[in-house]
């Protein structure tokens, strides 16, 4: 099993709408491995995912650097999608300049399901497979960030891993924790 302590995850959710099984099943096997995982929302309250789960974020994405116990960057930046993610995560001003930070200095990032076009939009899939939803939406987006579209439920290149949704998401977390200790390794 890879050990994961001491390593800090950001996880972003929509302010509602959220995937609980992008959720649960990404958060659930990173912090099995020792990894902190803060989950931050655009709103920081109380979020009602599809299936009427209701939970609580550690706070607001604005305050994505004075989360307690994380001192300088994340080790992994990660979106998570669901119906809300559009409105929340698409158009949001923070969350670009939040991935370009992180990935710049090396770390990594990633979505599923319907955030990974956030990842699109911030130009880190020129050229490059990503894996998503096959959704008219993401495709168009995936199309216009000079991206192209993998059949495959899991995506992995360079620091960047995308994922098609909930079904992958234990496989997209295995993909985090493989990138992360194979980054402490070297």
């Amino acid at each position: 099993m890879e050990n994961l302590s001491g390593k800090n995850i950001l996880i972003v959710i929509p302010r509602n709408q959220f995937d609980e099984d992008e959720l649960f099943g990404t958060r659930g096997p990173l912090e099995s491995a020792g990894a902190r995982v803060v989950v931050l929302s655009p709103s920081g309250q109380e979020a009602v995912g599809m299936n009427k789960t209701r939970f609580q974020p550690h706070g607001m994405l604005i305050d994505w650097n004075k989360q307690e116990g994380v001192f300088g960057k994340y080790h992994a930046v990660l979106l998570v999608g669901g119906k809300g993610a559009p409105k929340s995560l698409w158009q949001d001003s923070i969350l670009p300049q939040i991935l370009t930070d992180h990935y710049r200095a090396g770390k990594v990032v990633g979505a599923i399901g319907l955030s990974v076009v956030v990842l699109a939009m911030t130009s880190f899939l020129i050229q490059k497979a990503a894996s998503g939803p096959h959704d008219e939406r993401v495709l168009q987006a995936l199309e216009e960030g000079s991206s192209y579209h993998s059949s495959e439920p899991m995506t992995c290149e360079d620091n960047i891993i995308t994922a098609s949704g909930g079904e992958a998401a234990n496989e997209f977390a295995q993909a985090v924790k493989a990138v992360l200790t194979d980054e402490t390794a070297s």
